[in-house]
């Protein structure tokens, strides 16, 4: 009987630590969520054109493959954890840049709007009236 009871023992405990190596990054998962809502904003504002969500997600899977190889072993080490919260701020600083580079697609046409100063004619040879 003890036997069974070690052995059920050491089974729960296989299984659980691959729960546990995905569960200790509870930060950095909460904040890649938090990055992929304001990319999602963007998207949805015509904040972001279709160009830059694409950079922008590419980045965000290059977090989570980082992400991934740091928890490979079942422990994310302070140096790994340093490097993946500077992976973070580069992406949080892209997507803060993109969201605002005046770079638009408020029709969602796919095609970047361009932004017009009010005095500025719409075409050279016709100007407003």
């Amino acid at each position: 009987m003890k036997h069974a009871s070690t052995l059920t023992l050491a089974l729960l405990a296989t299984l659980a630590l691959p729960v546990l190596a995905q569960t200790n990054t509870p930060n950095i998962d909460q904040r890649q969520q938090n990055q992929q809502q304001r990319i999602e904003q963007g998207v949805q504002s015509g904040a972001l054109t279709p160009r830059e969500t694409t950079h922008l997600e590419k980045g965000q899977a290059h977090v989570e493959r980082m992400e991934d190889r740091a928890k490979a072993d079942g422990t994310v080490t302070a140096r790994e954890r340093a490097r993946l919260e500077h992976a973070e701020n580069v992406q949080s600083r892209q997507i803060a840049h993109e969201k605002h580079d005046r770079q638009h697609d408020f029709n969602h046409d796919g095609v970047k709007d361009r932004p017009r100063h009010p005095d500025h004619p719409r075409h050279p040879r016709h100007p407003r009236h």
